[in-house]
């Protein structure tokens, strides 16, 4: 089986779809602004992963608070009641690419790239 680190990419849900994108899963809590249903060309959408409310206003995409954001919200993914999700997400990249797809302007730092990380780590 090919190792599951090449097959997770991240991908901002505004970018267009591409064949190498596989299975799309958004990450995001809240549906991203301006975009249809029909034009996201979602698989799926892990809305319940996502940082907490709390934790995503406190963010608040400041480049200052990544590294405590990336503390806080791993802690949260470590919740039992992420199991499952992320179960899932690891099944999807098993069996194909899998493009983790999330709305914010910054592509460096953003709940997708705290995913995927925590994915790959976890995979070891």
């Amino acid at each position: 089986m090919e190792d599951c680190r090449t097959m997770i990419q991240i991908k901002r849900v505004y970018e267009p779809k591409a064949q190498s994108d596989g299975t799309r899963v958004l990450v995001d809590r809240l549906w991203p602004r301006g975009l249809s249903k029909e034009d996201a060309l979602l698989d799926d959408w892990q809305k319940d992963i996502a940082p907490s409310h709390e934790l995503r206003k406190w963010f608040a995409h400041m480049p200052e608070r990544w590294d405590e954001f990336v503390t806080r919200f791993q802690t949260e993914l470590q919740s039992q009641d992420n199991d499952d999700a992320l179960e899932q997400l690891r099944s999807l990249a098993s069996d194909g690419t899998l493009t983790l797809v999330y709305a914010a302007k910054d592509a460096e730092r953003n709940n997708a790239v705290v995913i995927r990380d925590w994915l790959l780590r976890k995979d070891d």
